[in-house]
């Protein structure tokens, strides 16, 4: 079902208007339907069912608390990159024991935090790492439950700055080292070896790279139960990817019936952590049409949203559709143009040599798909006020995070004492 569709020739979000939202809050605002997150975290628990698992949700992808509560009130667990993330996602309600602890340069302040708070493990991505928590642990009377991440150097066929498991790539353990540096964890005093894990990139649309990628994990874990090193969980990261333009991502069953045969014959517990794919499609980014610009050599919409805002566009060439939410905006006229906003940068832009409505001043347009690395990438530049934030339930919304004030953006600065 599509939670974005226009209803009396307006675009909605479930039952709510988008003008009703704007002209409530402003814009720029994101916009995410509570319903299709949970209808995707469904997917993967029904995919899944028969199988000992946890869905953590990768909540870089979108960290608001209010999205990273909805997830936690249907058992999901959460995968966390930072000390800040474990913070929200505790304060969330996300219970500790399904939390996952991934990144490769873990500070020893956020390794203490996690272990206070008891984890269910760390997916360590280093030798050092492995010492240096082993010494935390040590110094505060703990065991560490620990997962070794392993480079399986698989190619995801990803966009560059986004793949994740290939050998040259910062992440994880190369796969040739991995055996000899479980033969290590496991002997040192302080930590539990718990499991295996791998992340090989982000918006993938095809499953053989993932089963590639587990069979490789498979194999390791064979070798490891004859060494006598029993593991209890896998946990094959996220990266299913999602619909922007036309790109046809498999659905979870199809994700789950490729790798099932392989999970059955580890008996072992699943970890998964999507991201991405939990709350891309739904949100949108609403914005409003303040110029209308032509020059010699194209036509420009400037809206009041720009790459402070959605910095996806610019940083990596990616294709967001745009919806006006009047249906009928331009009466038919068309034009290609560039959507733009109003920072000084050439860069800055959300779409460019787009077919468009004939857009003028004060028209509504929604940016699609973008729930995800949306305002999690967001910024102050320019000093821009960063964007409100809606949760919309059926015919229920509420801002879940307020407009930022002019005021916000020195909050925390201070004049040096020699300037007063």
């Amino acid at each position: 079902m599509d939670l974005f569709e226009y209803r009396d020739g307006v675009l909605h979000a479930e039952g709510v208007s988008l003008t009703e939202i704007a002209q409530a809050v402003g814009t720029p605002t994101y916009v995410y339907a509570q319903s299709a997150m949970r209808a995707e975290f469904a997917a993967f628990q029904e995919a899944f069912a028969g199988l000992d698992h946890l869905i953590c949700y990768a909540m870089k992808a979108n960290s608001n608390k209010a999205v990273l509560g909805s997830f936690a009130a249907m058992g999901g667990g959460a995968d966390i990159v930072s000390g800040g993330e474990l913070a929200r996602a505790l304060a969330a309600g996300v219970p500790a024991e399904r939390i996952v602890y991934s990144g490769v340069g873990k500070l020893d302040w956020e390794l203490e935090a996690a272990l206070k708070a008891g984890i269910l493990m760390f997916n360590v991505e280093s030798a050092q790492e492995l010492t240096v928590l082993d010494q935390i642990a040590g110094r505060l009377g703990l065991k560490a439950p620990v997962s070794l991440r392993v480079n399986p150097d698989v190619d995801a066929k990803t966009h560059p700055k986004i793949t994740t498991g290939l050998a040259k790539n910062k992440f994880g353990l190369d796969m040739g080292l991995a055996f000899a540096q479980y033969l290590h964890a496991a002997r040192l005093p302080n930590l539990v070896v718990k499991g295996v894990s791998c992340h090989i990139g982000s918006q993938l649309t095809e499953v053989a790279p993932f089963v590639d990628a587990l069979e490789r994990l498979a194999d390791l874990v064979q070798r490891l139960r004859r060494e006598g090193l029993r593991l209890e969980i896998i946990d094959l990261g996220g990266g299913i990817g999602i619909r922007y333009n036309q790109e046809t991502p498999p659905t979870p069953r199809e994700y789950a019936a490729r790798l099932r045969p392989v999970l059955e014959g580890l008996g072992l517990k699943l970890v998964l952590e999507p991201g991405r794919r939990l709350v891309g499609e739904a949100g949108v980014l609403l914005t409003r049409v303040h110029y209308a610009k032509t020059t010699p050599a194209k036509h420009f919409v400037v809206v009041d949203a720009a790459m402070n805002d959605l910095i996806r566009p610019a940083f990596y060439d990616s294709f967001h559709a745009v919806r006006p939410v009047a249906q009928n905006a331009g009466n038919g006229q068309r034009l290609v143009a560039d959507v733009v906003g109003g920072i000084c940068e050439t860069g800055d832009f959300l779409v460019r040599e787009r077919d468009l409505p004939v857009l003028r001043r004060g028209d509504l347009l929604a940016i699609m798909s973008a729930g995800a690395y949306g305002f999690a990438m967001s910024s102050q530049y320019n000093s821009r006020p960063r964007a409100a934030e809606v949760l919309v339930c059926g015919q229920e919304w509420a801002v879940v995070r307020r407009r930022e004030s002019i005021e916000d953006l020195s909050r925390g600065e201070e004049l040096a004492p020699w300037m007063i």
